[in-house]
């Protein structure tokens, strides 16, 4: 009997969220707008100052990724 009833609750429930209508549509306006074809350009000769991380563990993901080995770097038997 508690199924039967979980089922019917169930089927209710969808049926009022189906029911339901939205109120009024939503109207989009639309804005126009034109191309500008002016390219600007600026130099700035300010001195930038850059960190550089240091990665002291041997395991970490750069340094791996950094010194890779390739196939052919490898030495071959004669």
């Amino acid at each position: 009997m508690k199924t039967i009833a979980t089922i019917i609750f169930i089927i209710f429930l969808g049926i009022t969220a189906q029911a339901q209508t939205a109120g009024t549509d939503v109207k989009v306006e639309t804005v126009e707008m034109t191309i500008a074809t002016e390219k600007t350009y600026e130099l700035s000769l300010e001195a930038k100052t850059e960190v550089a991380r240091l990665y002291k563990s041997k395991d970490s993901k750069i340094k791996k990724e950094l010194n890779f080995i390739t196939k052919a770097n490898k030495p071959k038997m004669a």
